[in-house]
């Protein structure tokens, strides 16, 4: 039995995910340049469209909790008003007025050779077809989990985007990216709406590792890049589209009993890559295949994961700005035992994350029994599965952005500025009070439904065991006789 297998030589596990360890895999060593470049014509683009329309006067974020500013900030005008400004519009604009901006214009409009249409539908449509466990695993695993990657985290923290009252849009926005990356096909080809939010993403990489950077040359140690690297750098972009992709396939999904299709992971894998170019993260001989993919995420679990205080900060932020709100309402200790099914006790003990009772956890597998009915059983008909997926695209857009964003779509603007004075601290440790929301009612009727399902199953297995057994000492009985 499975129970019982030994795991094959050069077996790794980092943090309850195992692999075989291959040549093919990349070194600490190997990964450690791709930390020191990152995406220079999104940066040349972004220094031109500031020449043309320069970035209005900054704001102040409001300061985490515990923390005093620095003088030189004090120094500094504080306007209460920032116009937006939109880089993509800008560079739309401008394309055919300068020759970067051209550049920048015409690679991001020319389709790769590899590129299959077709392809990319079917991928898109995989984001539907398993939309709950989906959001489930980006939420509690890309995310939650990705904040054990120390040297993110450092940079995450520098933008107050993780503070305890504005993580929960943060989150929101991002889902609102991932939306508009996979509503329709002509959103994601050049011209639709989730290409240009690329774009729009893209350009707020350049503008916030500009912005640490410059804060960097006159306080080294506000950023140590020798030890971090470059914020936003190539290496980070990889981790971000794996975490995006491979984690789901390999680890979130599956944790949650959801398997996909060997097809399915082709066409996943190949929406990803996509947007990868797009986005300027480099694709050769890292993204190109799916085999690739597994490979960085096998290598990036093994040797970027190494949870930090701020991680533990960030992760306990993210859990107390999601807990009691819409849509699910569910409590903390239902998102904490979420966290703690889809990343395993180990990386959540290094989160500082609390264990929840054993109720919050069987709730959680009724969560799952309800995914893997609801998933398989529409999968199987393809009717069905294609009425699921159009009703899903309507449900969560309305959901996530007109629900969650109260239909004020973000443009994906710089709004989460770095300053000397920021770094997310942890939020208030108020006492939570139990609820019975929705989602941890239903979780709770279809783990009772599981139970009874396989107690009834357990049953008839039994009693039809107990009638063979009859039946065959009968058949004894009788051939004896008979001799």
């Amino acid at each position: 039995m499975s129970w019982f297998r030994r795991d094959p030589p050069n077996t790794i596990n980092a943090w309850g995910h195992k692999f075989v360890l291959t040549d093919e895999h990349l070194t600490l060593e190997q990964m450690n340049p791709a930390k020191h470049t990152w995406d220079y014509l999104g940066e040349k683009a972004l220094n031109r469209l500031n020449e043309i329309s320069p970035p209005p006067p900054r704001t102040v974020q409001k300061k985490s909790e515990g923390n005093e500013p620095f003088p030189d900030d004090e120094k500094q005008p504080k306007p209460d008003v920032k116009p937006k400004r939109d880089l993509y519009a800008l560079l739309r604009d401008h394309a055919a007025e300068d020759e970067v901006l051209q550049q920048l214009w015409q690679q991001v409009n020319t389709v790769p050779e590899w590129v299959d249409w077709e392809q990319i539908a079917r991928g898109q449509d995989i984001f539907y077809r398993y939309g709950g466990p989906v959001l489930t695993g980006l939420a509690y695993q890309s995310l939650l989990g990705g904040l054990g990657a120390a040297r993110v985290t450092e940079v995450l923290s520098r933008t107050g985007g993780f503070a305890v009252d504005v993580a929960r849009n943060r989150l929101f926005e991002t889902t609102q990216y991932l939306l508009q990356c996979t509503r329709s096909l002509s959103d994601i080809q050049p011209g639709g709406e989730g290409w240009a939010a690329t774009i729009r993403v893209r350009l707020l990489h350049a503008t916030v590792r500009n912005r640490i950077m410059k804060l960097a040359e006159t306080r080294p140690e506000y950023f140590d890049t020798e030890k971090l690297g470059v914020p936003i750098n190539d290496m980070d972009c990889v981790g971000t589209i794996v975490s995006f992709s491979s984690a789901l396939i390999y680890i979130s999904l599956p944790r949650q009993g959801i398997y996909l299709r060997p097809q399915e992971i082709e066409d996943y894998t190949a929406l990803w890559r996509y947007i990868a170019y797009v986005i300027g993260c480099p694709t050769d001989g890292l993204l190109e295949t799916k085999e690739q993919s597994k490979r960085i995420l096998d290598s990036i679990m093994q040797h970027e994961i190494a949870p930090t205080r701020t991680s533990q900060i960030l992760a306990n932020n993210v859990i107390r700005s999601l807990q009691d709100k819409p849509p699910g309402y569910a409590s903390a200790d239902f998102l904490i035992a979420g966290a703690r099914w889809l990343n395993g006790n180990q990386l959540c003990d290094a989160l500082a994350l609390p264990r929840p009772s054993v109720y919050y956890t069987a709730l959680m597998a009724g969560q799952c029994i309800f995914f893997g009915f609801w998933c398989y059983t529409n999968r199987m008909n393809k009717s069905t599965d294609q009425k699921k997926l159009v009703v899903l695209r309507d449900i969560f857009w309305k959901i996530i952005v007109k629900g969650g964003l109260k239909g004020e779509e973000t443009d994906f603007d710089f709004k989460y500025v770095p300053e000397y004075s920021i770094m997310t601290e942890m939020g208030g440790v108020e006492e939570v009070k139990l609820s019975k929301s929705e989602i941890e009612i239903a979780s709770l009727k279809w783990l009772v439904m599981g139970v009874g399902v396989v107690a009834v199953v357990g049953f008839v297995v039994t009693k039809v065991g107990l009638l063979g057994v009859r039946m065959a000492t009968w058949g004894v009985k009788s051939a004896w006789s008979l001799l």
